[in-house]
């Protein structure tokens, strides 16, 4: 189990090294022009931050600051991880179709109602409240359009009265 730790622990730092380089292709500083960050600012900084975060898992472990014990993944949790790989499987191929502010909704309701058997109020509140936030986020405040897919119609009043 230590060891599963430190591979995957070198893997997430090595990918996100990649990342990090790959980021610098675009800008990463504020954009004067566009009064916001580059296109690679965000990639790269979550980079970072995710290669930071694999740096202390491989430092806890060589530190001997782990208390596993038993398999890596028992037949339980593997079953799990592999539901929910396949549940993201989905929902990354439907974002072109269906645009992500329908595919995003979709994997959180199944992700949180049905694999996670939590109540409605959080499912509703969770399901509606961050397609929201992504527009918000994303296509009023930064200016990165996210893909729309059939619901592509649907955003032209929006774009009326934010742009």
């Amino acid at each position: 189990m230590v060891t599963a730790d430190r591979l995957i622990a070198v893997g997430i730092m090595v990918l996100s090294a990649y990342f990090m380089w790959h980021a610098t292709v675009l800008p990463i500083g504020w954009n004067g022009m566009t009064g916001g960050p580059g296109g690679g600012a965000f990639p790269f900084w979550l980079s970072a931050i995710m290669m930071a975060t694999a740096a202390a898992i491989l430092v806890r472990s060589l530190r001997g600051k782990t208390d596993y014990s038993g398999d890596f993944f028992d037949p339980d949790t593997l079953r799990s991880v592999v539901s929910v790989v396949i549940a993201l499987v989905v929902t990354i191929g439907l974002i072109p179709w269906v645009g992500a502010y329908i595919a995003l909704p979709l994997f959180l309701l199944w992700y949180l109602r049905i694999f996670g058997k939590h109540g409605w109020v959080l499912t509703a509140s969770l399901t509606i409240a961050t397609p929201l936030f992504l527009f918000f986020f994303f296509e009023v405040t930064l200016k990165i359009l996210l893909p729309k897919g059939l619901t592509e119609p649907a955003f032209t009043p929006l774009y009326a009265i934010f742009f």
